[in-house]
């Protein structure tokens, strides 16, 4: 009460003193039209003051003294405003409209007062390069709505709104692409963010086309509101913007004043909450009570104009063809046809007619599974019936049951479970014949109301049911969806293919930009559910109002869905029969088990193989498992029990991965998108176990209808439960985001194809040179992986190859790694590698592994010690034997004896040595003697015989006349006698040449 007394002082001191300043002047009495009225601030009692603000200070006198105001929290009733002269509430003249305590924004042809768009900084630190690139985006005003941007950027639209009391804010929002981030959050004026759960927060995906509502209430106060977009962008991929219209919020105090109608819209009627849009050929002004006609002549305009716009000469994009139906004579016929609303001016300069009709041909056939009852139209055959479309339709012979499904690849009529549609998005309204037109051997996207409109194709299934024989709880694939396709483009077109699961949330499965070529998409699912599945087609992304590109266009051919459980039957399949009856019924068969086609009877796959999901016919569908590999008992897959066995000759290596853990995790980088925006890769790998252990990867934003329970059991419909998985992670800081987000999980392996040393393996090759060289005395062992599903970019599906490498240096569960040349674990998006590191990925110890130590023999005890081979490169297995303590005295004798035989064995071989080589020299020398006495003979006299040594002899030159007799062993006993009697004779005989022997002594 304090501070109202006072500002009425102050507003009195101040009107004084402009009488004072102006006193001279005798300035006229001030009007109604020279001052407006306005409140105070409330103060702590909930009152204020009504006060009266000249529009030009000092140009009169006299203005109204202030008066107390309203309760603070008073206000008005929709369709009136706060009269502030009377303080009463007042209706709203025809032309305006009002919310009462509410503000509407519903006309974006720029930025209201009080919005503004911020591209947030990326990363605190990062250069300026990086920052400007963000710069050029922003939310942008275009016409009816707000379009965020389309990069990676973080962009927020914020405005802040004081409310008196409680309120609420509410928008309405398309938001079709999970490659985006969108949340909506509330701060006070501390930058604090108000408690929000999830699901408030993270808006839920539309599907394409759709306007989803979003509300929230709101506390009095001060409320900044964030609507903010981001994403990660790689590749290629066409991201689609969220759009945002009609941000109404409630809570404000009163309203002192109605709103004008925006152009194109009117109020006939006085207390109006809101404008109607001006109906088709009409328009208006600001302010408009009612809408004046076009010149239908001549002029045109769609729902909402604000003007006129002349009628165009009609032309190609002005008209469409269809095919009939069929008539009763089985014929039908092209027609052509104006689009609605026709726009087009006939029979003036330039205008194109409309083309006659064309001949009437015969109707297409009946799709399988349809029959024509005659009466020009096909129907479904009977159940227990099938029908290839041409010929009525006929029982299964005993033993086999029909197939169910639908294959639709003649487009006479739209088939009864299919539904087109056109969703608007710029001011154009679609109509019920802007979507999908047939056209015999396909069907193609017809005009819409615009441009940028999307097209909508609908096919509904209901749930999915298995062959009679197979089992429910083997199987992993219900049922698949193929269609054949293609597009035409000049500019920016896009089709989506998306899946809506049991009417939750809408998904988009695989998208295609611009031309494509004609070519074949399978998509399956891998659970039973009522799903339905959405073709969506826009020409172009860019706002618009016209149709200036009518000749782009997709084509479908053809789509297939088996397994459908409200389906046709095209044709049969064996099933399986009792064997304990004579009864032709079929009877399912347990899982894991496969119908023998010579008796018709379930037998179940061999060991360490698994079925095939989609057949179950004959012993071939049951695959062998790969090397090192196992199935489960259902044989649904095959799997790694941890344990790996290589034999290299006679060395054995055998291998127990559990102690690794049953699975691991890596998440590498950071990485930076093209505009800097910070993320990482997280992949959980699952290296041993079956359908249990598997690795899960989930979407923590864009997946509200699940619970953090079934997230965490990997049972959401973005959720992947696999092998291997790689997720897409947003750290918190540096982004605004309170938590770090979980997007974008993609499956890299569902098949395990077995594990071996090898580096090449069922077409995958493991790259060992992309790692630092190891020794080669412990293999690696490379685990097999593939996915079977193929992606736009990878045909064939993906790839993955993971290394377990013995490093006997690390832990136990040792350390996960990507190539150095390729940091995202792939260079090509479709093979995935990985290293992965650890003392248990060593072989179990063996016996071989280690050898023992003799220690000397101290008091006749010697000691025996085992160690391990260095380096040791096993785990686990078994032990070091304990140190043993053995006598030694024995072995000390026997160590003596071998020191004697071995001395005397070395001194014989010595002497042995020298005496054969003095008699080899000695041989040589003599025959060196012989061979140059015989040349001297042929050119000397011969001398006369002599027993005398001559001159320039000695006794050596004469070893080569004397031939010494070696005595016997006896003989020298007899010798060694004679010379113990005195008898030193030895007789030598000589031989010579010129002489005959002499014996001499």
């Amino acid at each position: 009460m304090r501070s109202s007394a006072w500002f009425v002082a102050r507003c009195a001191l101040i009107a004084w003193t402009l009488r004072v300043i102006h006193g001279a002047g005798d300035p006229r009495q001030c009007s109604e039209a020279d001052y407006y009225f306005e409140y105070t601030e409330c103060d702590s009692t909930g009152s204020r003051w009504r006060v009266a603000i000249p529009r030009t200070p000092g140009a009169c006198t006299g203005l109204p003294e202030p008066v107390r105001g309203t309760a603070c929290t008073f206000s008005c009733r929709a369709g009136e405003f706060l009269e502030m002269t009377s303080q009463e509430c007042t209706q709203c003249p025809a032309g305006t409209y009002s919310l009462g305590s509410g503000i509407r924004f519903d006309q974006w042809d720029s930025l209201p007062p009080g919005f503004s768009s911020l591209a947030t900084s990326l990363e605190n630190g990062q250069d300026r390069d990086i920052k400007a690139t963000c710069n050029s985006s922003s939310w942008l005003p275009q016409g009816n709505y707000l379009e965020s941007n389309s990069d990676e950027c973080t962009v927020s639209l914020i405005y802040a709104v004081h409310l008196k009391k409680k309120g609420s804010v509410s928008f309405d929002y398309q938001y079709p692409d999970s490659n985006l981030l969108f949340e909506f959050f509330i701060q006070n004026d501390q930058c604090q963010e108000m408690d929000q759960s999830a699901d408030t927060k993270w808006l839920k995906l539309t599907k394409h086309g759709e306007w989803a509502s979003h509300s929230l209430n709101l506390k009095s106060g001060t409320n900044v509101l964030y609507w903010r977009t981001g994403g990660i962008l790689m590749g290629t991929k066409v991201v689609k913007p969220v759009l945002l219209k009609n941000i109404q919020i409630e809570g404000v105090a009163y309203t002192s004043e109605c709103f004008r109608c925006n152009p194109g819209t009117f109020s006939r009627a006085p207390g109006s909450s809101s404008c109607d849009p001006c109906p088709r050929d009409t328009f208006s002004g600001h302010g408009a009570s009612s809408c004046t006609p076009c010149n239908a002549s001549t002029q045109y305009a769609v729902e909402g104009s604000a003007e006129c716009k002349a009628r165009p000469p009609c032309s190609r994009k002005d008209y469409f063809k269809i095919h009939t139906a069929c008539d009763k004579d089985g014929k039908t016929q092209i027609i052509y046809k104006w689009i609605e609303p026709k726009i087009c001016l006939e029979g003036v300069p330039g205008a194109q007619p409309l083309p006659s009709s064309g001949e009437r041909e015969p109707c297409p056939p009946c799709n399988p599974g349809f029959y024509n009852n005659d009466t020009a139209t096909c129907s479904p055959c009977p159940p227990g019936t099938y029908s290839d479309g041409m010929k009525p339709c006929q029982s299964c012979p005993a033993g086999t049951e029909p197939t169910l499904g639908y294959e639709y690849k003649w487009w006479n009529v739209l088939p009864s479970n299919m539904k087109t549609s056109c969703l608007n998005v710029g001011n154009s309204k679609c109509d019920k014949m802007h979507g999908w037109e047939v056209a015999g051997d396909h069907i193609y996207s017809g005009a819409g109301g615009s441009d940028n409109d999307y097209l909508i194709l609908n096919l509904h299934i209901p749930g999915f049911k298995l062959p009679t024989s197979a089992s429910s709880d083997s199987v992993t694939e219900f049922g698949r969806i193929t269609f054949e396709f293609e597009t035409l483009c000049t500019v920016d077109c896009v089709m989506y293919f998306m899946m809506d699961v049991n009417r939750k949330s809408t998904t988009i499965v695989e998208s295609w930009g611009k031309t494509q070529t004609r070519q074949t998409y399978t998509h399956i699912m891998t659970k039973n559910a009522s799903v339905t599945y959405t073709w969506a087609f826009q020409r172009t992304g860019q706002p618009s109002d016209t149709r200036l590109f009518m000749n782009d266009v997709a084509r479908i051919y053809s789509v297939t869905v088996n397994n459908a459980v409200d389906g046709v039957s095209s044709g049969c399949r064996v099933c399986a029969l009792s064997a304990q009856s004579t009864s032709s019924a079929c009877v399912p068969c347990p899982p894991g088990h496969y119908i023998d086609m010579d008796t018709s009877q379930c037998k179940e796959c061999p060991n360490n193989t698994y079925l095939l999901s989609h057949t179950s016919q004959g012993h071939e569908d049951c695959k062998a498992c790969g090397p090192a590999s196992r199935s489960d008992k259902d044989h649904r897959l095959c799997y790694s029990d941890c344990h790996f066995t290589h034999t290299d000759g006679n060395l054995t290596l055998t291998y127990n991965f559990s102690l690794l853990g049953s699975s691991g995790s890596l998440m590498n980088g950071p990485s930076f998108t093209s505009k800097g925006t910070k993320y990482f890769h997280l992949f959980n790998i699952s290296l041993c176990g079956g359908q249990d252990q598997l690795a899960t990867c989930t979407d923590n934003v864009t997946d509200l209808s699940v619970s953090d329970s079934q997230r965490e059991k990997g049972e959401g419909p973005s959720a992947v439960k696999t092998f291997i998985c790689q997720s897409t992670i947003i750290p918190a800081t540096g982004r605004g985001f309170n938590t770090a987000l979980s997007s974008q999980s993609i499956n890299l392996a569902d098949t395990f194809l077995g594990a071996t040393v090898e580096d090449h393996f069922e077409g995958i090759s493991a790259k060992p040179n992309q790692y630092s060289l190891v020794s080669k005395k412990v293999p690696d062992v490379n685990f097999y992986y593939r996915s079977l599903a193929p992606t736009s970019s990878c045909e064939s599906g993906r790839s993955t190859v993971v290394t377990l490498r013995c490093n006997p240096e690390m832990s136990i569960k040792g350390q996960l790694s990507v190539p150095s040349q390729c940091p995202a674990g792939t260079c090509d998006g479709c093979t995935f590698y990985f290293l992965w590191e650890s003392s248990g990925a060593c072989p179990i110890c063996t016996e071989r592994d280690y050898h023992q130590i003799e220690g000397v023999c101290k008091g006749g005890n010697q000691d025996i010690l085992y160690v391990w081979a260095e380096p040791k490169l096993c785990m686990g297995g078994v032990t070091l034997p304990e140190k043993k303590t053995l006598p030694c005295e024995s072995m000390e004798l026997w160590v003596r004896l071998g020191a004697v035989m071995g001395t005397f064995t070395a001194v014989l071989l010595v002497s042995l040595t020298c005496y054969f080589w003095r008699k080899n020299k000695r041989l040589e020398y003599k025959y060196i003697r012989l061979v140059t006495s015989a040349n001297n003979k042929e050119c000397e006299m011969p001398g006369a015989d002599s027993c005398a040594v001559m001159e320039g002899e000695n006794e050596g030159d004469m070893e080569d006349e004397v031939v010494y007799t070696k005595p016997s062993i006896l003989g020298k006993l007899k010798a060694i006698a004679s010379k113990r009697n005195g008898d030193h004779y030895e007789n030598v005989q000589l031989n010579s040449s010129q002489s005959r022997a002499l014996v001499w002594s």
